[in-house]
């Protein structure tokens, strides 16, 4: 399951990254153009650490680790996008909540080896 999810959330961000560049292009400016720009680099790196993680065939705290850099990056960047496209600024409050999901995620993974 977290290959697949992880391949999901590579796919979005390739997708909403070239749509922010070229669909949207000169729509997103300012703050706008950089909350795209962030939500799109964290969601991808944040997909290839967690594939790695479900390609490591690991369990445990380590798999519940990548499950969390995924959630807490789907959230992060899910309301940058919103934000970016017009959504009220308050949802920049909620965006600290995935900051704080990847931020679980790497903890997991680091207790996780840590231990084995």
């Amino acid at each position: 399951m977290l290959i697949f999810l992880s391949a999901i959330c590579g796919l979005t961000a390739v997708t909403l990254g070239a749509f922010g560049a070229h669909a949207l292009g000169e729509d997103l400016s300012g703050d706008a153009r950089g909350w795209w720009d962030t939500a799109t680099l964290y969601l991808m790196v944040h997909a290839v650490a967690a594939l790695a993680i479900g390609l490591s065939s690991r369990g445990g705290l380590v798999a519940h680790g990548g499950l969390a850099l995924l959630l807490g990056a789907i959230l992060f960047a899910a309301t940058l996008y919103a934000m970016a496209l017009g959504a009220p600024r308050w949802f920049g409050a909620i965006t600290p909540i995935g900051g704080l999901g990847m931020l679980a995620g790497w903890a997991l993974i680091a207790i996780g080896t840590w231990r084995s």
